[in-house]
């Protein structure tokens, strides 16, 4: 997956217009794919996982500051996502 390419997607979801963070911005989506990945998920170009990908890393950006948890609604995504993936490859 070309988390790269989901910058424009991060940067309109968190509302940052400016080229200033993308560095920044480009590493948190590769951390939010890498430990997506560690979960136990094979991330594809679907248009689901790369948005599993942008909301991940936008709680990431966003975290760093509030210390927010993750929100129930990413940990439903991620759960959702993995034990489909481990129910898929058990049958």
């Amino acid at each position: 997956m070309n988390t790269a390419a989901l910058l424009p997607d991060l940067k309109l979801d968190l509302g940052i217009k400016s080229t200033a963070f993308d560095s920044r911005l480009t590493s948190r989506l590769a951390t939010a794919a890498e430990w997506i990945e560690g979960e136990g998920c094979t991330l594809t170009n679907s248009e689901g996982d790369k948005e599993l990908v942008v909301m991940y890393a936008a709680w990431l950006w966003r975290s760093r500051v509030t210390g927010e948890a993750m929100p129930r609604m990413l940990v439903f995504a991620l759960n959702n996502r993995v034990f489909g993936e481990k129910a898929r490859s058990s049958l």
